[in-house]
């Protein structure tokens, strides 16, 4: 009784409500099916017949559970529920060879995590190019009843931003993986919500394979009512492309990034790499008497893909009735400077500062570049490529199974002394390793990541990591090499923004801080599905120890078969 009265009068004192947490439940049957999103039929992805797949939605507090059934009948597959952190869970980050055997063709397996955080999240395929063909979706984790966000809106809407290719996953898979080296190029469309427009003009094509009066590639339309106020969750699942967004006439002010508060600031485009999150908010206060453009626009890459278009509509006008001006041009693509401005931009807001710890225990400095390996094209991380093992590495590392991976530590450092990032390597040879990084729990823990001039002269590229289980905070970020002496004194603890995913900028470097307080296996990779695909990527563990028993329906596979007995 004593402890319900400390309770109540503890939650009066700092206003927080007591809400009783739900659990939200989804039954999700994954299989392939013929759409045409870009008008251009082809084989996707989809979940209960959608592509994007169903929004989750939960209240911060919430137990999320979705019940998924395999119904692909001739591949595997896994889910991966981007900016959940799994706290309790890490079984659950839905990461196949890190965490879980891939689901097997007929199977039904259940995910079950807390969404500990509210924020704008999504959930992709993380197993082979899957994400590609079209296996993603949104998640909305709101704050409980009677909790108000610093930012006022009267209405709240997700937009899924994505290239799409044509040519299948597999197809793409086995290009990469091929002597000679087949990239898979730049995409055909552009899909905002899941809908674009490819030209089926620009090709020798019948009918029934691209027809642009198609009704499944009508533009999405986002519909607004004069006066209101909107919060828009934007994020990027492309495969490849760095993208702009952007309202004609509409000027967007960002509030949240990857889940966390930012101090507010306007924009007319905005920036957004694979497997970021964005909330802006937009007032439908422009002519009421016609529809906008919403555009997104290939940045970073010298665009070989048309813009994706959408309806920006205002009620009571037609929603498919197309604006009565051109779309808007995008921005200058190779724009690095504002494309880092923005980056730069994002500050933790006044009020919801989460303080990084004053120093680290340890500092990883990542130089990332692109390599051979036997004749084949990969990517590399101090000159190693990751290859994942049989058996998961989380099951390995609980299991005592060492045979599974190699045993040397992957290095921590390169020689940046004598590493000019700014040209071509003279050795461009690398090499492959199952082997992961083993933090000390709970220590403070430093990332510098430094991108390099590729295999190809004067290129270099932007590069977006995602942290798996944690969020990081970013301290700073440059163009040419990192000091580790001097740039080390310029980096942000005041306010800095925390993040799950950031990119690196070309010939850039990127520092983050991150606290390796989450027991488990947690893979840290480049977001780009063809570079993680050819091992642009490491492993962190730390407190494996204090992990659960591991469920069974992350095993089967490797020497994790010999568990089920």
């Amino acid at each position: 009784m004593l402890k319900l009265l400390a309770l109540y009068f503890f939650t009066t004192l700092i206003h927080v409500p007591i809400t009783e947490a739900k659990i939200r439940e989804y039954n999700w049957e994954v299989k392939y099916e013929y759409k045409s999103p870009d008008c251009f039929r082809k084989q996707v992805i989809t979940i209960n017949g959608l592509s994007p797949g169903p929004t989750i939605l939960a209240q911060q507090g919430d137990t999320v559970i979705v019940n998924v059934k395999n119904k692909l009948i001739t591949e595997s597959f896994a889910i991966h529920w981007h900016g959940i952190r799994q706290r309790g869970t890490p079984w659950s980050d839905g990461t196949a060879w890190v965490t879980q055997c891939p689901i097997g063709p007929g199977d039904t397996v259940t995910y079950e995590f807390k969404a500990d955080r509210p924020g704008t999240y999504v959930y992709h395929a993380h197993y082979g190019m899957q994400r590609t063909a079209g296996l993603y979706g949104s998640i909305q984790v709101s704050l409980p009843d009677g909790v108000e966000e610093p930012f006022a809106y009267d209405f709240d809407q997700s937009i899924l931003l994505n290239d799409w290719y044509h040519q299948s996953t597999s197809a793409q898979a086995t290009g990469l993986t091929s002597i000679p080296y087949m990239w898979v190029g730049e995409p055909q469309s552009l899909l905002i919500q899941g809908k674009g427009k490819f030209n089926c003009s620009s090709v020798t094509l019948p009918t029934n394979i691209c027809n642009t009066t198609n009704p499944e590639c009508s533009p999405y339309v986002i519909t607004v009512i004069p006066g209101k106020t909107y919060r828009l969750r934007i994020a990027s699942l492309t495969a490849l492309s760095a993208l702009s967004f952007q309202i004609e006439g509409h000027k967007m002010t960002v509030v949240e990034a990857d889940g966390y508060n930012v101090e507010p600031f306007e924009v007319d485009k905005l920036y957004i790499y694979s497997g970021e999150t964005y909330s802006v908010i937009v007032k439908a206060d422009q002519d009421t008497s016609r529809n906008y453009w919403a555009t997104t626009n290939v940045i970073s890459r010298h665009p070989n893909t048309p813009p994706g278009l959408a309806i920006f509509n205002y009620e009571p006008n037609e929603p498919q009735q197309s604006p009565p001006t051109v779309p808007p041009a995008g921005p200058v693509w190779n724009d690095t400077a504002d494309q880092f401005a923005q980056s730069q931009a994002l500050k933790a807001r006044q009020g919801y500062i989460h303080s990084p710890p004053p120093t680290s225990d340890r500092t990883l400095v990542f130089l990332t570049t692109q390599n051979t390996i036997n004749g084949y094209t990969r990517w590399a991380v101090n000159n190693v490529s990751l290859d994942t093992p049989d058996t998961p590495f989380l099951i390995a590392l609980k299991y005592n199974l060492p045979n599974v991976m190699d045993q040397t530590p992957p290095p921590d450092t390169y020689d940046s002394l004598n590493y000019d990032i700014n040209n071509v390597a003279k050795n461009k040879n690398a090499t492959s390793s199952t082997a992961i990084y083993r933090l000390k729990f709970n220590t403070t823990v430093d990332v510098i990541m430094q991108n390099a001039n590729t295999m190809k002269i004067s290129h270099s590229e932007t590069h977006p990591w995602h942290l798996h289980g944690h969020d990081f905070w970013v301290l700073g970020n440059g163009i040419g090499k990192f000091d580790l002496k001097e740039d080390t004194k310029k980096f942000n603890l005041v306010n800095p923004v925390m993040k799950n995913t950031v990119p690196v900028f070309p010939f850039g470097w990127t520092a983050l801080r991150f606290q390796a307080d989450n027991p488990g296996v947690w893979a840290f990779h480049c977001h780009l599905e063809p570079h993680f695909y050819l091992g642009m990527g490491v492993a962190f563990e730390a407190g494996v120890e204090k992990v659960g028993k591991l469920p069974t329906f992350i095993m089967g596979c490797g020497q994790s078969r010999g568990l089920l007995n």
